[in-house]
């Protein structure tokens, strides 16, 4: 038997599409073959994606594989996914999860975001970590980056940034973790829900979705089962900046989550503690709408309109 994995074409991608193939093979003494695919949000390299259309553009081709029977099995940074998945398509195993935190990295080493001098260029391409960061500092010039890891990293120097912002999963899985200069703090920036942990999708009538279980790990569901319910409850996507993280404490899963205006200048936290995760997701989302959270999301969407 051979499994057709199918995953975007860019070094992280790869990397962790390999790392499930090779977990799989072991598991099941299955073949593989990776299936690799050009996404829209690849194609749109210098665009920002909360102008583009967000989360979706760098999975809905991916996904028609799945539907189209090019592929059998799809490798996702669950942090891509929307919080609705197309119909027929089922999560069937989320692997582990690596430090789900934002990493700054400086031109110079040390760097820190408390030490940067007023004024200093950060670089990202999220609407979430520029919020937070405007939040934290709004003396800095925080300004658009697009493109891969390495393409990030080389346009740090080239491009004359001070800092970039990036996930510290990413780096660590791209074998670059000597790059960081600060693991972000949550008290600082809060992640997006779901980063650092892989998502591996399938088609839901596919006898394979039962098998893929064996590759599950049940805290790494669990926390995204919550943040994903956080973000699905406040209809987030990549045109709001919105974060969530859960953390599990025994029984139960503890959940931090946030909405804030673009500039910063309005951040609505809240929280919530359950042993159900999307309970609590949902639970930590009421909070924040609660807290302030509503009224940031009206306006928001109200200057998109």
């Amino acid at each position: 038997m051979k499994v057709r994995i199918a995953t975007r074409r860019s070094d992280l991608a790869l990397v962790q599409a390999r790392g499930v193939a090779a977990a799989l093979s072991d598991a099941l003494g299955v073949n593989t073959e990776l299936v690799p695919l050009q996404t829209t949000g690849d194609r749109l390299k210098d665009a920002r994606l909360a102008e583009v259309g967000g989360k979706g553009l760098f999975v809905k081709e991916i996904e028609q594989a799945l539907l189209d029977h090019r592929a059998d099995v799809a490798v996702h940074s669950a942090k891509d996914l929307p919080a609705e998945l197309a119909p027929g398509l089922v999560l069937a195993a989320f692997p582990g999860r690596a430090d789900p935190r934002d990493a700054l990295v400086g031109a110079s080493r040390g760097t820190r975001l408390a030490t940067l001098p007023a004024g200093a260029r950060v670089g990202t391409g999220s609407v979430r970590r520029t919020a937070q960061l405007l939040g934290q500092r709004p003396d800095l010039r925080v300004e658009p980056l697009r493109g891969n890891v390495p393409t990030r990293l080389a346009k740090l120097a080239s491009d004359g940034f001070d800092a970039v912002v990036l996930a510290c999963a990413g780096l660590e899985r791209l074998g670059l973790s000597d790059r960081i200069d600060e693991r972000l703090a949550p008290e600082l920036m809060l992640p997006s829900p779901a980063q650092g942990i892989l998502a591996v999708e399938a088609r839901a009538d596919a006898a394979l979705a039962r098998d893929l279980a064996v590759l599950d790990e049940p805290d790494a569901r669990r926390a995204a089962e919550a943040e994903r319910a956080f973000l699905a409850a406040v209809e987030g996507d990549c045109k709001v900046p919105v974060a969530a993280l859960a953390e599990i404490h025994g029984d139960a899963i503890h959940v931090r989550g946030l909405v804030a205006s673009l500039d910063g200048t309005q951040l609505a936290r809240g929280s919530a503690h359950d042993p159900d995760a999307a309970r609590a997701g949902r639970l930590a989302a009421q909070a924040v709408l609660d807290a302030g959270g509503a009224a940031i999301l009206a306006a928001l969407r109200e200057g998109a309109s």
